[in-house]
């Protein structure tokens, strides 16, 4: 076998730390090259943002799995951490590679990839990226006019016109060349991603499974299971959604397979009684690729408002009053709404269940959000900065794009004005209290606080403020 031959071909994996459907990892295998997979941990290159505490403890347990998987097909991860823009070249040069091969991403991060696309092209490298990560790359959805969609009902129409590129199985062991070196390795711990003092991931332990067998397993069971019931996804009390979000954000699972699953090769053991409910299911998905394109389209979706009109919004405290994530809060309504104290008690049951778990429920989700921006009249950034720090499955795209949404300031946000009141909420999608109850059991007990605000009250002013906004833009 020539030199040339034995020139290794790189996987460089992102958010997609997965062995099947995975474009990258089959076209480099496809080169009969030895196969280097690795995962940079970068925290520091323009256009990153580092991760939240509870994307990190995903990330640990997700990377150990991925690494047990690949060692079951005579390989290993290889790790290293720094700027991407420096660590994989150096890797290129330490393992002589003939070929780098990515799957894409969608924030300022792309600049990164295009940058080293070049440079190790210019080198003579084969260097590909491909699509991944999302049924269709951003640029494809468009309206008549080559335009982004801004509302999701006619994108959803346009994206489901056109095809879904074909599954791809995971590579057998038998297809698969490795070097006969390990390249060194960091050790896993030295990253520091889980929390030792305090440990406070207990209740993520419990509800979670990371890495590519948890993700598959999770599909399966709610496509069996609990789609049926899909119809009822609004009752936080039920176990009716998927929990397929953190899979899906760290790439664990991709969207073709869960298209594929249900609209495919994999429709045919659907539950007859289920298929009802698939199309709907779907849709959400569709959300979140909706939400990847408003992040292509604009990569500060996370700082600026998607609609710039809202620059006028009279925030009753802003981001920057309020104070980072890891500091103390700058009001003490900030921080009652953090930790589930504010004595309304589906906002309280929805944050102290994300505390726990790392994660909301939906509905819950939009009526946290809601009470925050519109009841505290809190700038939404502070919420997504929040939600970044403690969603398992906090998104760059999806996590600022349903902020956006709830405050009014992003895409599709009709009627901007809307304000969730989480009593009636709660009257209609917990009518027996049982989630509450789960999450909040000192309920009725001179142990639970007062309301801090007053509903009423607060909805007339969060409606004074729009109304001046809506003046503003029409000025």
């Amino acid at each position: 076998m020539s030199r040339n031959e034995n020139r290794p071909s790189i996987v460089w994996l992102r958010n997609d730390l997965r062995l099947a459907d995975n474009p990258a990892l089959t076209a480099a295998a496809s080169e009969n090259r030895p196969l280097v997979v690795v995962y940079v941990h970068d925290e520091t290159g323009d256009g990153i943002r580092p991760l939240g505490s509870a994307s990190k403890w995903w990330l640990h347990h997700s990377l150990t799995a991925l690494d047990a998987a690949l060692q079951k097909l005579g390989g290993q991860l290889t790790l290293r951490s720094g700027p991407a823009t420096q660590v994989l070249p150096a890797l290129v040069q330490e393992l002589d590679a003939a070929s780098v091969h990515w799957n894409r991403r969608y924030s300022s991060a792309r600049d990164i990839d295009a940058g080293l696309k070049s440079s190790l092209r210019e080198q003579g490298l084969a260097v590909e990226s491909h699509p991944g990560n999302l049924l269709h790359e951003p640029w494809h959805v468009r309206n008549g006019q080559g335009e982004a969609y801004k509302v999701f009902t006619p994108y959803w129409r346009a994206a489901q016109e056109l095809a879904v590129r074909d599954l791809l199985p995971q590579p057998k062991r038998t297809e698969l060349r490795w070097p006969d070196a390990a390249p060194v390795s960091d050790e896993l711990a030295e990253w520091s991603l889980l929390p030792t003092h305090p440990d406070w991931a207990g209740g993520l332990r419990d509800t979670w499974t990371p890495g590519e067998g948890g993700a598959v397993d999770r599909l399966e069971s709610f496509v069996i299971e609990r789609l049926v019931n899909y119809h009822r996804r609004d009752e936080p009390a039920v176990d009716a959604t998927s929990g397929l979000s953190p899979h899906l954000r760290f790439g664990e699972i991709s969207p073709t397979q869960i298209w594929d699953r249900l609209r495919g090769s994999g429709a045919e053991t659907v539950p007859t009684s289920a298929l009802k409910n698939a199309a709907k299911f779907l849709s959400e998905v569709g959300w979140r690729e909706f939400s990847a394109t408003q992040l292509f389209d604009n990569p500060r979706l996370a700082v600026d408002n998607y609609r710039p009109a809202f620059d006028a919004f009279p925030w009753g405290y802003t981001v920057d009053q309020i104070g980072a994530v890891d500091e103390p809060a700058g009001v003490a309504e900030v921080e009652a709404w953090r930790r589930g104290r504010t004595g309304v008690p589906l906002v309280d049951a929805g944050m102290r269940e994300l505390w726990h778990t790392g994660t909301m429920h939906n509905r819950v989700r939009m009526v946290v959000a809601s009470f925050l921006i519109k009841n505290l009249l809190i700038d939404w950034r502070a919420g997504e900065q929040w939600f970044w720090d403690t969603l398992v499955d906090a998104d760059d795209a999806s996590n600022p794009a349903n902020w956006q949404w709830v405050a009014g300031s992003g895409a599709d946000a009709a009627p901007y004005f809307r304000v969730f009141n989480p009593v009636l909420q709660q009257n209609k999608f917990d009518p027996a209290g049982e989630y509450v109850a789960r999450w909040v059991p000192e309920l009725g007990t001179a142990d639970y606080p007062e309301p801090i605000v007053d509903l009423r009250e607060t909805r007339r002013e969060a409606l004074e403020a729009y109304d001046a906004v809506k003046a503003a833009a029409a000025s």
